[in-house]
């Protein structure tokens, strides 16, 4: 038995609303940062999964998880990062096979100094967004989210 007509267009219709959010947050996030920071949204989100890791360190197959980047796609953007002195690489002690990536202080320093330009960009772009009256019920979810709820890591 096939999914009926509403419960497809219920679904699609939510996930066009997501896009649109995300779409909106990311386009102010990019802007800010670039200007800013010299950072784009991905390498700020490389940088501030680092930040989370307990031991600051992450293997290559986490952090694309994390940066939502295929294998190839973060090799390059850790190539680009470590070319700015922001991450380094270093050989897993317990599997010579295994890379971590890890934040310098020259990347902490720059998450530092992004971090409050990030969070001031998702506030002020969420409580546009809450204007809208098709994105609203979005963002009312997203400021009930449990506290020290972790990001996904899928």
């Amino acid at each position: 038995m096939a999914i009926g007509d509403d419960a497809v267009q219920i679904r699609t219709q939510g996930w066009r609303t997501l896009a649109a959010l995300h779409g909106l947050i990311d386009a102010a996030m990019e802007r800010s940062l670039q200007a800013g920071h010299e950072l784009s949204v991905v390498e700020y989100t490389v940088l501030d999964a680092l930040s989370r890791q307990d031991g600051w360190h992450m293997r290559m197959q986490q952090l694309a998880r994390a940066a939502a980047l295929s294998g190839s796609a973060t090799t390059r953007l850790v190539n680009r990062l470590e070319d700015r002195g922001l991450l380094t690489r270093i050989l897993c002690q317990d599997d010579r096979r295994g890379i971590y990536t890890e934040l310098t202080e020259q990347g902490w320093a720059l998450l530092t100094q992004a971090r409050p330009t990030h969070d001031e960009v998702l506030a002020r772009t969420l409580g546009e967004a809450e204007q809208t009256p098709e994105l609203a019920p979005l963002v009312e979810a997203l400021n009930n989210l449990p506290t020290g709820s972790s990001p996904l890591t899928v």
